[in-house]
């Protein structure tokens, strides 16, 4: 196992790294005219996407071998602060844009040594436009670079410069610090949200072994909060963290970190079996995460069942002669860390979703299949504990698809006997199609009555589907709630899922605002991360959004979603009708002809005006118009689309609130009890 030789800084390393390796590709106006074509979004994950975007930068000089150490902090006012150790942005004059090259990297789009030769073997900001939609995007911007002894500065403010570039004193050493303040018009919020950075920035150091991260939280008065990062061990710690409090099947953690020259490829790998019955696998190029894996997983995946029945076979554990474990076999329980890093990753999509370098490939099965066989050869008993694992996995498997070969028959995933409850749309063109999977059949009846037959079919559900994350596919399919999702969606599931069969375009989960509701929702959306997790990585999981009141004023009347949205719709009414008096409560009514009698409702009087306020505690309390006009009109309705920004941050949610272990969901439940708000028992 080999190790990346870091290199020190030196005044010939500055001279490689100057203004003739900047390359500049277009302007910056675009960017603060969408945002979000350049970050994602304007919210919560675009704002902290501006961090990303500056620490990719001191990343990548920790992965040239500059640099082994990254501060960042959270200042008072919603500014952010990043500081490296590497090498500084140059400063010098560029030959053909006459303009110091710090200046051309924070107000040029694809302005980098990411592009041509001589500034990054490796890079994580692959397209080089991050700290100048950083500093686009923010109403104050100050870079600190030192560099020949010096500390050079240039302040911003909204992408344009206040002054040149300069040095204001002198410096030891080199390095560069970005402090940035988001721009308020630009983004929904300007709250940074300590956890989030916390988890990312920790999947970077055990993705970047060997580099310090301090994370430094100086926004209340009274002190700052430190947290510091740092991992020798590389992926394999991140294995270790990632399997804390499951059951391990075998006690040492596989691990190797070696570079293929051949491909030109850095390969690191751990991987560990555990007693869940799904697999944790977690991708990434250049330090940059691909949940739809790619290349890099394929040759990972191949050597990996190779190996493993190449063991078998020559130690007489797979004793008949035609027996081969899997695919689906060697992937029960595994948790994996596959990380390349290579000098021009191809990804596709803006998203770096899925690698695709074959190169990746072929390194990754020639150094993982070497030295796993070789892992496998040196602990015998880890490797029989591996091998007991997917033997189990693989009858379990076969008493699935005999169960799911009497359960999803040909006729069945090709539509000729969709589940009795289904009431299909016409349409038979999935682009155009939906399903709303509905909570009981109250809300079902409401739900088939109110839709668009044309478009949208409706699934009831009776109860409470099975909780899948303690449970194989072959008890999943003996459950009848889950077995008509199955033949509705017509994906088929496990290792004949195919996604080209789907059925729907938008799979959209309609529960009600309380407490089993919430729950439904949660083993719906436990059943989609763990069997169909291509439906969420392709953005076809929906949440809908049914309102939580319905206010009157006389002939007027809005919908709010929320108690704070109900508020303002009082006051929006009361204004519309002429009356700006504070309401008063001083009945207690039954609500409206048209709503069922169950719900509660609430009527004011304001100088003379009668308000009621319809409280919905179930879709089923909706007749059918209110539902379409609310939930299910595309012009509209509100809904949430499910995606997976950190895998494996979900992947522990899950199994904290699903899995089998009491004592982290009790504590879970402890810490949070608090911020619950209107807790409906």
């Amino acid at each position: 196992m080999s190790k990346i030789t870091k290199k020190k800084s030196s005044k010939n390393d500055e001279n490689a790294y100057s203004a003739k390796q900047i390359t500049v590709l277009e302007g910056l106006e675009p960017v603060r005219k969408r945002p979000g074509m350049y970050i994602g979004s304007t919210g919560p994950s675009g704002l902290h996407h501006l961090i990303w975007e500056v620490m990719d930068n001191s990343f990548d000089e920790c992965m040239a071998g500059f640099g082994d150490e990254i501060v960042i902090s959270l200042l008072p006012n919603h500014t952010v602060s990043v500081e490296d150790h590497g090498r500084g942005i140059p400063v010098d004059i560029h030959p053909q844009f006459k303009k110091s090259a710090l200046e051309l990297v924070l107000t040029k789009l694809h302005a980098g040594g990411k592009f041509g030769d001589g500034g990054y073997k490796v890079s994580g900001g692959l397209h080089g436009v991050g700290v100048s939609v950083v500093n686009a995007l923010s109403t104050y911007l100050k870079a600190e670079v030192k560099r020949e002894n010096k500390l050079w500065m240039q302040e911003y403010s909204r992408g344009i410069p206040k002054a040149k570039v300069k040095p204001v004193g002198k410096a030891t050493g080199t390095g560069t610090t970005i402090t940035f303040r988001p721009d308020e018009t630009i983004f929904e919020t300007l709250e940074f949200d300590l956890e989030t950075i916390l988890d990312h920035l920790r999947q970077q150091a055990y993705l970047t072994k060997g580099v310090k991260i301090v994370v430094v939280d100086a926004r209340e008065e009274g002190g700052s909060k430190v947290y510091a990062f740092y991992f020798e061990g590389g992926v394999a710690s991140y294995v270790h963290h990632i399997n804390h409090g499951k059951e391990a099947k075998h006690k040492n953690i596989f691990y190797a970190h070696k570079r293929d020259e051949t491909a030109g490829v850095d390969v690191e790998v751990a991987l560990q079996y555990t007693g869940e019955y799904y697999e944790s696998v977690h991708c990434f190029a250049n330090n940059i995460t691909n949940p739809e894996g790619g290349s890099h997983l394929s040759g990972f995946r191949a050597a990996l069942t190779r190996e493993l029945n190449n063991y078998a076979r020559s130690k007489g554990l797979l004793k008949e002669k035609d027996q081969n474990l899997a695919g689906d076999d060697v992937h029960e329980g595994l948790t994996a860390i596959v990380s390349v890093k290579l000098k021009d990753p191809q990804f596709e999509g803006q998203t770096k979703a899925k690698l695709g370098n074959p190169e990746a490939r072929t390194a990754v099965e020639a150094v993982f299949g070497a030295e796993f066989k070789i892992f496998l050869e040196e602990h015998p008993s880890d490797a029989e504990a591996m091998i007991g694992k997917c033997l189990l996995a693989a009858e379990a498997r076969r008493a699935a698809r005999a169960a799911r070969e009497t359960v999803l028959r040909k006729g069945v995933l090709e539509g000729l006997t969709l589940p009795g409850k289904l009431a299909d749309c016409s349409s038979k063109d999935p682009s155009e199609s939906e399903i709303f999977i509905v909570e009981g059949d109250s809300a079902g009846g409401s739900a088939k009555q109110g839709r668009d037959r044309e478009h949208q079919a409706i699934l009831p559900l009776r109860g409470k589907i099975l909780n899948v994350e303690r449970a194989r596919l072959d008890k999943m399919l003996s459950n009848n709630e889950i077995k008509s999702l199955v033949i509705a969606l017509g994906t088929n599931i496990g290792e004949s899922f195919d996604m080209t069969s789907l059925r729907y375009n938008k799979i959209v989960i309609m529960t009600d605002a309380d407490v089993d509701g919430a729950h439904i929702r949660t083993l719906l959306l436990t059943l989609f991360y763990r069997y169909f997790p291509d439906l969420i990585h392709q953005g076809h999981i929906y949440i809908a959004q049914p309102p939580l009141y319905r206010v009157n004023i006389g002939k007027n009347f809005r919908y709010a979603f929320s108690d704070e949205e109900k508020e303002k719709v009082i006051k929006i009414l009361l204004s519309e009708s002429g009356k700006t008096t504070k309401a008063t409560r001083v009945t207690e009514a039954t609500g409206e002809e048209d709503v069922a009698a169950e719900s509660e409702a609430e009527e004011y009087e304001v100088s003379g005006v009668k308000v009621n306020i319809q409280r919905y505690k179930g879709l089923g309390e909706m007749n059918p118009d209110q539902l379409w006009e609310t939930t299910m009109n595309p012009m509209t309705r509100v809904m949430k689309n499910v995606t997976i920004e950190d895998a494996q941050r979900a992947d522990d949610v899950f199994d904290v609130l699903m899995g089998a272990d009491v004592a982290p969901r009790k504590r879970f439940i402890q810490t949070h009890a608090k911020t619950v708000k209107n807790l409906d028992v």
